[in-house]
């Protein structure tokens, strides 16, 4: 027991190490403040792609405009990940984060080649999307850290007083932002020269393609899981820990999966951040709650299955990591780790081979039904599969289930005859007193 407390105690200060790590922090945080953007051009991407004839013969005339939405959200989401990631880092350091935000955006812009075609002179969405989102998270943390630097050090303009707030803050930000824009000249040019041209070829190249490679195989989904779920096991938010992590390659995965989908191309990736929602994140605690109140013979374990269910269907399992508890329980560890790695593994079996569709990278929103997620994600046969996996999760819940059950209503018997051998001492005792 002693060990055990040890090492809870050591892994809750490396998760909280990780949580509290404003860098990390900053990405995870900047990149959550994109949510809304993506959840308008999912839905765009949605209804301007649905792969029904009648309903695209429909929709023919204004295909374009529906589309539009999607084209200025998750065509660009490198530039709001750049600017949010920058805003969370200066706000971790108490500093006015918009003016860092700005000049982060700015760096970026910077970085990115301006192209001409049919002279005209645009900005290629190709390092504006999915494929810039690696330049955009280490820019968005490194303009802001130098801004605030340089802030750091007084290197800005001071202005007298009885001067409006606004025009302050205007000056005492323009030092720091020229000479993070300096900088990010001096290694765009610097990048010019070179076989890649723009730092983005270099990153996506080096940096992002191998690990999207890496974190889109069932591998290290795997290995994901295992970490994910074993932090639970000693009360640390295991999904918190691993998705800060995690995130960015998964996220950058979707996108790139609902690309292809808007552009009417197969989808090139299975696993993703969509990929977890759906398989991994809903069957296994649900069937877990159904055992609980369907087939529990204690009240107790009955009771908090009945309190815990609901939450399940939104992906909310506190109630009963807390409640039973799960968390510290080691007979509920073999299969609280099993159950999502079984479910993932099915799912990306069933996905290679065809007999279910790869999910089309719509960022799920927290607490999005359980059902209705595989509906957004683009077909029924994912909510279908939801389904099917639910007793999947309940048959290898269930001999741990039996166990758990039997141990409480042990407890509650031995509670039971404690209360009565109680009363009865009571009884006596007032008997002899009269």
């Amino acid at each position: 027991m002693a060990n055990e407390q040890k090492l809870s105690h050591k892994l809750q200060r490396f998760a909280g190490k990780i949580q509290q790590n404003r860098y990390m922090s900053a990405i995870s945080n900047g990149l959550m403040s994109t949510l809304p953007f993506l959840i308008v051009g999912a839905f765009s991407t949605l209804f301007s792609a649905l792969a029904w004839e009648p309903y695209q013969n429909f929709i023919a005339p204004v295909k374009g405009i529906i589309g539009l939405a999607s084209t200025m959200t998750t065509g660009i989401i490198a530039l709001y990940a750049v600017f949010f990631i920058a805003y969370r880092l200066a706000q971790s350091f108490d500093k006015d984060p918009l003016v860092p935000a700005a000049t982060a955006l700015l760096s970026f812009l910077i970085l990115t080649p301006v192209e001409t075609f049919d002279k005209v002179r645009a900005l290629p969405l190709q390092w504006l999307g999915a494929q810039g989102l690696f330049v955009a998270m280490f820019v968005g943390l490194v303009a802001a850290r130098l801004y605030i630097w340089i802030v750091d050090r007084n290197w800005t303009i001071k202005m007298p007083e009885g001067v409006p707030p606004t025009v302050v803050k205007t000056f005492s930000g323009l030092i720091p932002a020229i000479l993070v824009a300096v900088l990010f000249v001096v290694i765009s040019g610097l990048f010019m020269q070179t076989s890649f041209v723009t730092v983005h070829q270099f990153i996506y190249t080096y940096l992002q393609v191998p690990l999207e490679g890496l974190g889109g195989s069932l591998g290290a989904l795997i290995i994901a899981l295992i970490i994910m779920q074993a932090l639970w096991m000693f009360g640390i938010h295991g999904a918190i820990v691993t998705l800060a992590i995690v995130k960015p390659i998964w996220m950058s995965l979707d996108l790139a999966n609902l690309e292809a989908f808007q552009a009417g191309s197969p989808l090139p990736n299975i696993i993703g951040l969509a990929f977890w929602y759906i398989y991994a994140n809903y069957a296994p605690m649900l069937g877990f709650a159904l055992l609980l109140v369907f087939l529990a013979k204690s009240k107790q374990l009955r009771t908090i299955g009945k309190l815990g269910l609901p939450g399940t269907f939104f992906s909310i399992h506190e109630p009963l990591n807390f409640g039973i508890p799960v968390v510290l329980n080691p007979l509920l560890a073999v299969p609280f780790i099993a159950s999502p790695i079984v479910c993932a593994v099915l799912g990306y079996f069933a996905t290679t081979i065809g007999l279910l569709p790869a999910p089309i990278g719509i960022y799920p929103a927290f607490g999005t039904p359980i059902f209705a997620l595989g509906f957004i994600e683009g077909s029924w046969r994912l909510a279908a599969a939801q389904l099917v996996l639910i007793p999947v999760c309940m048959l290898i819940y269930y001999p741990f289930f039996r166990i758990l059950d039997r141990q409480a209503l042990e407890r509650e018997r031995k509670a039971q005859e404690n209360s009565e051998q109680e009363g009865l001492a009571g009884i006596n005792a007032g008997a002899v007193i009269s």
